[in-house]
């Protein structure tokens, strides 16, 4: 409890709590629309803006989020015409590639590197907090007035066209704000972790159910709980919080597998 006391600390706990609405929420959209690959893609893509953000001197989270919201409005359209796999594939080594090449352009050491890739949730500022805090505002108004469309075009894409919804529009505003997510929450978790982040609690608590508002609900709330118990774990042994926080949640998940492999026998 002494831990409460500081101000770094409890940065780290309310901005585990807007990172797991942002992602509860967007983590749903992801797994109900089998985009979990498209995430992988965008959030290694995020590493370009990083290394040209070093590169030029600008902030590197500014840049990380330009690169982010091109690369998923490419894939969305280049994959009209192409395998979506294969555009993803290209985006995904793209980034990564870029990224290489500018950090290694870049003079002297490029600072906090490894808290952008393994995740340092105990460097979260005041700044993070609103920018995450705005973003967690805008998911839950937005989820509040168009669910049902985004239900539609999640889980039926065709039908959503047949009900004469705005499929296209849908489909780049949630693809800008899963790009802008991810961008946001690399302090969590980092690039390296951050797709496990967006679709493990998603898919424990689809275990249980199916329900689009439930899912989003318990992804919330397992998310909060990994994100403070590796929060806790990295301070007490002064390692990357987002290891800490992807291993809980995997455990976490095969112990609720297991148990509910008990339940049915």
């Amino acid at each position: 409890m002494d831990l409460l006391q500081y101000g770094f600390f409890q940065h780290a706990l309310l901005g585990s709590l807007l990172t797991a609405i942002a992602c509860g929420i967007v983590g749903t959209y992801i797994v109900s629309r089998r985009l979990v690959f498209i995430s992988g893609g965008i959030t290694h893509a995020s590493f370009g803006g990083l290394g040209l953000g070093f590169y030029l001197g600008m902030n590197p989270i500014l840049m990380a989020m330009l690169f982010s919201v091109l690369s998923a409005f490419g894939v969305e359209w280049v994959s009209k015409n192409v395998r979506e796999d294969s555009a993803i594939a290209g985006v995904w080594s793209l980034g990564m590639a870029l990224g290489v090449i500018f950090i290694f352009l870049t003079p002297g050491y490029a600072p906090n590197l490894s808290a952008y890739l393994f995740g340092n949730i105990l460097t979260v500022s005041t700044g993070d907090i609103i920018w995450i805090a705005a973003l967690a505002l805008l998911l839950v108004v937005l989820f509040t007035l168009f669910l049902r469309e985004i239900v539609y075009v999640a889980f039926d894409r065709d039908f959503a066209v047949t009900q004469g919804l705005p499929v296209k529009w849908i489909e780049y505003v949630m693809m800008f704000f899963i790009a802008v997510t991810i961008v946001l929450s690399i302090r969590l978790v980092g690039i390296m972790l951050l797709m496990s982040l967006l679709t493990l609690p998603q898919i424990t608590v689809n275990l249980f159910t199916s329900d689009f508002k439930k899912i989003i609900l318990g992804s919330i709330v397992i998310g909060f709980l990994g994100c403070v118990s590796g929060l806790v774990l990295s301070y007490f042994l002064n390692v990357p919080s987002g290891a800490f926080i992807i291993l809980v949640l995997v455990l976490f998940f095969l112990v609720v597998k297991a148990i509910k492999a008990l339940l049915e026998r």
